[in-house]
């Protein structure tokens, strides 16, 4: 801020002098040209110069009016750096309240992840029970029946129930099952290891 202002300052400051510069000798020079006209022609009527019935403009009136020049533009550049600093903080509230969103948003996301997360476990857990609960079955039935109910399900579900079972039961089973899905269980088995 402070530099803000040396910079507009300084701005002024070489304004005021360049108008000093190139404004003040024209001044000069129109309140000696009546003068001049006054020594040169005795009386001349006032019609042909206007200028010269005017007063003649000093340089402490151009300093003056310089100076209520400067004066406006400060007043110009404090309203301005006024209306910057409302709109700045008006931008910290809406960052403020933004950022406050932005978090209420994480931790909805968080909560639904870990929603999503226990209900998948859930149904892990469901599925698991509907696992063992079918091989209980299928050791409880006749092996040949049962190994010919595994080879009508889908491949990766039958997997799935011979990876459950011991070996002993898949081995009574397996002369029933198709040996490509055999010969697939005994390979995932032994890739596992």
């Amino acid at each position: 801020m402070i530099k803000k202002k040396i910079i507009i300052v300084s701005f002024l400051l070489g304004c005021a002098t360049l108008l000093m510069q190139h404004a003040l000798p024209d001044v000069i020079a129109n309140a000696a040209a009546p003068n001049d006209v006054a020594t040169k022609v005795p009386a001349e009527p006032a019609k042909e110069n206007p200028s010269a019935s005017q007063q003649p403009i000093n340089a402490t009136r151009a300093a003056r009016e310089e100076k209520a020049l400067q004066d406006a533009r400060r007043q110009q550049l404090t309203e301005k750096e006024g209306a910057l600093a409302a709109k700045e903080q008006e931008l910290k509230k809406l960052s403020a309240k933004l950022e406050a969103q932005v978090k209420a948003l994480e931790d909805s996301k968080k909560r639904l992840d870990d929603t999503l997360k226990a209900q998948t476990e859930a149904q892990k857990k469901k599925q698991d029970e509907k696992i063992l609960k079918m091989v209980k079955l299928f050791k409880t039935m006749r092996s040949e029946q049962a190994g010919k109910m595994i080879d009508t399900l889908k491949e990766d579900l039958a997997l799935s129930l011979l990876s459950r079972m011991d070996t002993k039961t898949v081995a009574k089973l397996a002369p029933f099952i198709s040996q490509p899905r055999v010969i697939k269980w005994v390979s995932d088995n032994l890739q596992e290891k």
